[in-house]
């Protein structure tokens, strides 16, 4: 397996599944999303592995409400990649498998 996390350092989510995955000895890479955010390739994997962008967007962030002014998807994408407060947290990826927040009865069944 290679698992990476990208989390928020204050997220209590993430901090689970990185307890979680360091319970059962499991490697992974944890990554800081606000400081490092996401590329436009991991992006895109994890849309493609959750079901679109509107599933990586955090309801409880501040400025989430301001995406819904925005005319189209791609700058809709493009404010999320460029202020990734935006995004739900943990994202867990396995390749090309992710999920977005606490879900270690998905992480258990991965190989």
């Amino acid at each position: 397996m290679n698992i990476q996390i990208f989390g928020k350092a204050k997220c209590f989510d993430t901090k689970k599944a990185e307890r979680w995955f360091k319970e059962r000895k499991i490697r992974f890479q944890s990554v800081d999303i606000i400081k490092y955010g996401l590329s436009n390739g991991e992006f895109t994997s994890v849309c493609r592995a959750v079901g679109g962008f509107e599933a990586l967007l955090d309801p409880k962030s501040k400025d989430a409400d301001a995406l819904r002014w925005l005319a189209s998807d791609q700058a809709k994408i493009d404010h999320m990649l460029e202020n990734p407060k935006l995004l739900r947290t943990p994202i867990v990826r396995n390749g090309k498998q992710a999920t977005i927040g606490y879900h270690p009865e998905i992480w258990s069944i991965w190989e």
